[in-house]
């Protein structure tokens, strides 16, 4: 019997990694092997001085459906022993979660068709998505009769307030991509046809910035929604002073000084 491949494409070019969701017939819904090797990715990515930026994306109709519920339906009916799902999904769905929201680099989502559950996810803990008029996003799992996972508990509240929030999860309604967009969920919405020429052109924005400072800030905005006033104030001060001391820093304030366009080395 042949191994289980994940079902995940990656390609770099010009310090932009593209991560691909690669299983459309089953609508990009995520299992194990396709979650841990996205993980991988972004983990590579966050330590890979030449990777800048991440794009998350899909091939078929749906960016991803979630995670993959057929494959845990064919499972063995043994009753998990006290813990073993808790343990399972902070190991895994949370881990992937927490993978795009701790690489330095800065991830955009591309979203086309429907991003449910932990799709959705994926989405909302990048740092920009794009997506076509066709895109939607719902919150399945109260249709499964599960509790949200995949960090959207902590996601939500944090993206949109908790009134709207609790609608979403508790409702499982299907937020068109114009209502994501109102909502603050998505950073752009484009015609179908313009989706690739609008993320090339924000990925290689992003390629080109200084991408320590973006790291830095990055942190620093997902820290403050832990922290306090001082705190947060605090952290501002400490990563103003690291980045002071980078080359794009110093590149940043000589092109100005010289009235031209920065040169910006991601260093």
């Amino acid at each position: 019997m042949a191994e289980e491949q994940p079902g995940i494409l990656d390609r770099k070019t010009a310090g932009v990694l593209t991560i691909t969701f690669d299983r459309p017939e089953a609508g990009n819904a995520l299992r194990a092997i396709d979650r841990d090797a996205v993980i991988e990715l972004l983990g590579q990515a966050h330590n890979d001085s030449g990777v800048r930026a991440v794009v998350i994306r899909a091939n078929g109709r749906h960016f991803c459906t979630g995670a993959d519920v057929a494959g845990l339906g064919r499972r063995d009916e043994t009753r998990a022993a006290a813990g073993d799902i808790s343990r399972r999904i902070m190991g895994g769905a949370q881990q992937l979660i927490a993978a795009i929201l701790d690489c330095d680099k800065p991830i955009i989502s591309v979203v086309h068709g429907a991003a449910a559950g932990m799709g959705a996810h994926v989405a909302y803990a990048s740092d920009f998505v794009i997506a076509s008029h066709d895109a939607s996003f719902i919150e399945a799992f109260v249709l499964r009769g599960l509790t949200v996972d995949a960090g959207g508990a902590y996601l939500l509240p944090r993206l949109i307030g908790l009134q709207k929030a609790k609608e979403l999860a508790m409702l499982g309604d299907k937020l068109s991509a114009d209502d994501a967009f109102a909502l603050g969920l998505v950073n752009r919405v484009v015609a179908a046809p313009e989706l690739d020429d609008a993320v090339e052109a924000f990925a290689n924005r992003l390629a080109a910035a200084p991408t320590t400072a973006i790291a830095l800030t990055k942190r620093l905005f997902n820290a403050s929604l832990d922290a306090d006033r001082r705190a947060s104030f605090q952290l501002e001060g400490l990563v103003q002073e690291i980045q002071s001391h980078s080359l794009d820093s110093t590149e940043g304030v000589r092109s100005f000084v010289e009235r031209r366009a920065a040169e910006f080395q991601g260093r």
